[in-house]
């Protein structure tokens, strides 16, 4: 059931890189944009649901997570149904209510049983990025998301070029600071290293594309327009975002040193692509080489 659950989630994240039905979501919100208010109701009883297979939640936390989904409906509400001409400041107000909260748990995790925990987490954050996209591709229509299926085959060659540009660069720095130890051979099967991929692209790569290149940069570059400090800006958040990432000691420098670097790379490989699926490509590969051959 929990394979199910996630897997569904999944389906749904994909289904929204077709053109048909992007279209689709959006003349449903333009004709009854209050249609947009049935999200959080829905995605806290997909919540409820998945609880359901692993422990189930208390009323407690099932009015928290209606709360989190709510809160950001409510900011683009105030902003408007789009296209808009310019990002609003409750468009980033909504972004940080979608991040903070799985970001910083707070007492949130106390409600859940620890077994249950890794799996919720994982339904969280699909609930986030499922609702980001219906808010910010459905309803507001933000432009430059560029979610969608590649439109050009030069987006695969951004792909492999950033990544042969870059990861020697993460590999010299990461080790000089300390970050990653010298490179070895991975020791995993190819079965595995199959499934770590898979995992990788679809519940680190792409969640994270979608937040840090797709809204954050995106919308600070259409805010404040596309410059160098503008990506400068992007990067450092994404870099900041790491933090409180392991192994080493928190606030983890070490880790946000790299992920600015990488978030920068990232950044100019989504700029210069039709989709978002070249950065997220770059990032999982530069997420698998570390895993397994670092």
């Amino acid at each position: 059931m929990q394979t199910f659950i996630l897997a569904a989630l999944l389906v749904m994240v994909f289904s929204l890189l077709a053109g048909r039905v992007q279209g689709a979501l959006q003349e449903v919100l333009r004709r009854r944009p209050a249609a947009l208010w049935l999200a959080p109701p829905l995605l806290t009883a997909l919540f409820w649901s998945a609880s359901l297979a692993a422990d189930p939640a208390p009323s407690e936390l099932l009015a928290i997570v209606f709360c989190y989904t709510a809160a950001p409906v409510a900011c683009v509400w105030l902003a408007g149904a789009g296209p808009p001409d310019r990002p609003a400041t409750l468009d980033f107000a909504a972004i940080a209510l979608l991040w903070f909260p799985l970001e910083f748990p707070a007492g949130a995790a106390r409600l859940i049983a620890k077994h249950a925990q890794g799996f919720l987490h994982s339904v969280a954050y699909g609930i986030a990025i499922l609702l980001g996209l219906i808010l910010f591709l459905g309803f507001r229509r933000i432009a430059g998301m560029k979610y969608r299926t590649p439109r050009t085959s030069g987006d695969l060659r951004n792909t492999l070029a950033g990544f042969a540009l870059t990861a020697p660069v993460l590999a010299i720095v990461g080790i000089a600071i300390g970050f990653i130890p010298m490179p070895h051979a991975a020791t995993a099967g190819p079965g595995k290293m199959a499934a770590a991929a898979a995992i990788i692209f679809c519940a680190t790569a792409l969640p994270e594309e979608i937040l840090f290149r797709a809204l954050i940069q995106n919308l600070i570059m259409q805010r404040f327009g596309e410059t160098n400090r503008a990506f400068l800006a992007a990067s450092v958040i994404f870099g900041a975002a790491h933090l409180d990432n392991g192994p080493q000691a928190l606030p983890n420098w070490r880790y946000m040193i790299l992920a600015t670097i990488a978030g920068y790379a990232y950044g100019k490989v989504f700029q210069r692509s039709s989709s978002i699926l070249a950065s997220t490509g770059f990032h999982a590969l530069v997420d698998f080489t570390k895993h397994f051959f670092f």
